[in-house]
């Protein structure tokens, strides 16, 4: 089944069902008023909204409407917790590589993971409003898994049975102070604004013989201005599953339903399938031609993100945005 969320009923928008061609919704509030809600209950309110989500696809659920993607709020319009990693080892190596600086041993055995921000995600459409263009302006394509209640210590095998919900994400970054960021030692803040979740989020089942061994196996697609930017493919080069992420966040602390856990850029060891971040497509040009040509995000500019099946239909609807300066 297709989850979302409208832009009522309060913070945590109202939970509705998604046909699977994203055409057409019907509100849930018969089971839950929202997706952190239904997440809550997920045991008892799965089942239900399954059954919503069969009447919808089969045309038989009543006050079904169609549906306008650019109105809806995030599916989560806020988290308890969303944990991001960096699981694309050809990214970290060539980023690394382009500055001289070797891949630590442990990042192979061990994820890189970061606390990010979770108090609020952009809807799919709204802008991406920053307050200077020279804070380096970039857009970070990924997929993220949502869990139910996970409990400490619980190993991959068993973290995956509590994946029940993947979507993308436009994890944005600000490239131009995260070095200033690291550099004392504690992390990102200031260089990590607000993301966009992907219209819907989908149960793994919605992804058929795509979602295999706790990863998606599709490419990512983006577009700037709405030119192809990289179609990398999720499935290949990510060196910890999703399981392993979740097991990885849970190791000393229980995770709460509702938690994010993403990916983080999705990048090949084959650059010719492009990028699906700035940052990256700057490092590929350093370390061929001594300098990056592509600039970052101006005000005005606009991005796409999404992920197709195999018929060449979107399965999470795209994340579309411009970028917009803060109002004075």
């Amino acid at each position: 089944m297709k989850l979302g969320s409208l832009k009522e009923g309060g913070r945590d928008g109202t939970l509705i069902v998604v046909s699977r061609d994203l055409k057409r919704a019907v509100k849930a509030g018969s089971v839950a008023p929202t997706l952190q809600a239904a997440l809550d209950d997920w045991s008892n309110a799965a089942p239900r909204l399954n059954a919503l989500s069969d009447d919808l696809n089969d045309g038989n659920a009543a006050e079904a409407f169609a549906l306008d993607m650019t109105v809806l709020a995030s599916p989560l319009p806020r988290a308890y917790e969303f944990v991001d990693g960096s699981a694309y080892l050809p990214h970290v190596e060539r980023v690394r590589r382009a500055r001289g600086a070797e891949v630590p041993a442990s990042f192979y055995t061990d994820p890189l993971m970061y606390q990010a921000t979770s108090a609020g995600f952009l809807g799919p459409h709204d802008p991406v409003i920053v307050p200077s263009e020279e804070y380096g302006i970039d857009l970070e394509a990924e997929v993220v898994v949502i869990t139910d209640d996970v409990p400490m210590a619980a190993t991959p095998a068993q973290a995956s049975l509590h994946i029940q919900l993947i979507g993308l994400v436009n994890d944005v970054s600000l490239r131009g102070l995260i070095p200033n960021e690291l550099a004392k030692g504690f992390g990102f803040l200031q260089s990590k604004p607000r993301s966009a979740l992907s219209p819907v989020l989908v149960t793994p089942d919605e992804l058929g013989d795509a979602w295999q061994d706790d990863k998606l196996h599709l490419p990512m697609r983006t577009w700037l201005n709405e030119a192809w930017f990289g179609e990398a493919e999720c499935g290949v080069d990510m060196q910890f599953s999703f399981a392993e992420l979740v097991a990885h966040v849970a190791k000393t602390r229980p995770l709460t339903a509702g938690t994010i856990i993403g990916s983080g850029t999705i990048a090949n060891e084959d650059t010719g399938k492009g990028a699906s971040c700035l940052a990256e497509q700057r490092t590929v040009e350093t370390l061929r031609d001594g300098k990056p040509s592509t600039p970052f995000l101006k005000f005005g500019d606009t991005l796409r993100i999404d992920i197709t099946d195999h018929a060449g239909d979107s399965i999470f609807g795209s994340i579309e945005q411009r970028i917009e300066p803060l109002p004075k």
